[in-house]
């Protein structure tokens, strides 16, 4: 039976104190433990790991570390220049500052996986002193290769996913966090004009200076949509699943089919639609007029309290046939022999679902809920492609009387290039929706159940 070898009892200090000459020079040089002890490829991976950082610090990392920091010190311009005697004015490429914020990133990343690697060099290192100070043998490369395809094969596995991770996901989010801190505006934009730090400036912006008096409002029916697009979509799709699955009901399947049609179609055709159908001058208005319910159309589109209101109806169209197909699930499974005791005890249809069906339902489906929730503060679709923010309120900075925060992130990127302000607006969305998030699940009765087992 083969001997269990716990490299962790040994810490990579004490190896470093109490190993040999070749254990603390792997302090200094890479690999250099691997290659005494005969590890060759393992050791020489190290050693060109460490040549080719050193090289790639003084060539690449120091300038982009040092272009991080000032974002740019040479504009883009004109410069007059003497050629063959005739004084002409010559276009001059200035630093980019955008870039220079990208590459400086990036080269703070490139350091981290170096500092892990270097950190791999000296585990390595103190796993050679343990199987030395054990008596046992230090294995190959081949025997470290067949490794990461056994014991170690999940790490083998994490290894390309975890780059990307890094390249398109972590680069991102850093790169989107630090423009926050930045005056990068419509103003400033490279490669024509330099961006500058400019510490929490945008942040007092957006809370208590130009931008506050269009945020909070903002924020505010953010919270509110958020609130009824997920409560009415519960409520109704519940609802909906109860009477489909009410017994004597005929043709339950064709119900359901009919109700989950709207799943089917894209979501961007029936809000388009629906765009179509709730215009001033569109088919809804134009029945109403004709039947002499209305003298003049209903701003459905147009006026900022009806817009919120079609919004919210218009969403329960679209989200309702996602909450009944579970509820419906969950219903179906319910266990019989609680509702027919519950009958039997004299209990009706609403009491029953008061103390059985609700709270399993609820139970089952607080998750979802507050993914939900989570989903409709960051709801771009119904918003942008119904009423495209609209309508107009001059009172607000890029954003109209249905705007959400993410919609209006887009405003201010797309339209406005303010990517500072959208920055901030980012990290605040981001923040309401963690925050949220955990408050929300490590209080409710999934999570405690899940926790008790």
């Amino acid at each position: 039976m083969a001997k269990t070898i716990y490299f962790d009892n040994t810490s990579v200090p004490e190896a470093l104190q109490k190993g040999g000459w070749d254990i603390k020079l792997s302090a200094v040089i890479m690999g250099f433990a691997n290659l005494a002890n005969k590890q060759w490829v393992k050791g020489s991976l190290f050693l060109i790991s460490q040549l080719a950082f050193l090289v790639a610090f003084v060539n690449q990392i120091l300038p982009a570390l040092a272009g991080l920091i000032t974002l740019g010190t040479k504009t883009q311009g004109m410069e007059t220049r003497e050629i063959d005697g005739v004084s002409l004015q010559v276009a001059v490429d200035g630093d980019n500052s955008m870039l220079m914020l990208i590459f400086g990133l990036a080269s703070l990343i490139f350091c981290l996986v170096f500092a892990y690697i270097y950190w791999c060099n000296l585990k390595s290192a103190r796993n050679i002193y343990v199987l030395k100070e054990q008596g046992e043998t230090i294995p190959n490369f081949r025997e470290d290769f067949r490794s990461l395809t056994n014991e170690r094969f999940h790490m083998t596995l994490m290894t390309v996913p975890l780059i990307g991770v890094l390249l398109f996901t972590v680069l991102p989010l850093i790169y989107m966090i630090c423009l926050a801190f930045t005056n990068y505006d419509h103003n400033h934009l490279p490669p024509k004009s330099l961006f500058d730090w400019i510490g929490l400036v945008n942040f007092g912006s957006i809370f208590n200076g130009r931008m506050a008096s269009t945020f909070f409002p903002v924020l505010s029916w953010t919270l509110i949509w958020a609130v009824f697009a997920t409560v009415t979509n519960f409520f109704f799709g519940i609802v909906l699943a109860l009477l489909i699955n009410t017994k004597g009901l005929k043709f339950k399947k064709f119900w359901r089919i009919v109700f989950v049609v709207t799943i089917a179609v894209p979501q961007f055709i029936s809000l388009l639609i629906m765009r179509t159908l709730l215009n001033d001058s569109g088919p809804l208005n134009s029945f109403l007029m004709q039947l002499g319910l209305i003298q003049n159309p209903l701003p459905f589109l147009a006026d900022p309290v009806w817009a919120k209101f079609s919004v919210i109806v218009v969403n329960m169209w679209v989200g309702i046939p996602f909450t009944m197909l579970i509820a419906t699930g969950i219903i179906m499974n319910l266990p019989s022999e609680q509702i027919e005791a519950a009958e039997i005890d004299g209990a009706n249809k609403f009491q029953i679902f008061k103390s059985i069906t609700f709270p399993q339902i609820l139970l089952v489906m607080t998750p979802s809920l507050i993914q939900q929730f989570i989903g409709n503060i960051n709801n771009f679709n119904v918003i942008y492609l119904l009423t495209g923010g609209g309508p107009v309120n001059s009172n607000f900075y890029q954003a109209g009387s249905t705007d959400l925060l993410v919609t209006w992130l887009y405003k201010l990127t797309v339209t406005a290039a303010d990517y500072n302000l959208a920055s901030v607006i980012g990290i605040i969305i981001f923040s309401v929706s963690a925050i949220f998030s955990l408050l929300a699940y490590t209080r409710t009765a999934s999570y405690k159940e899940g926790g008790a087992r």
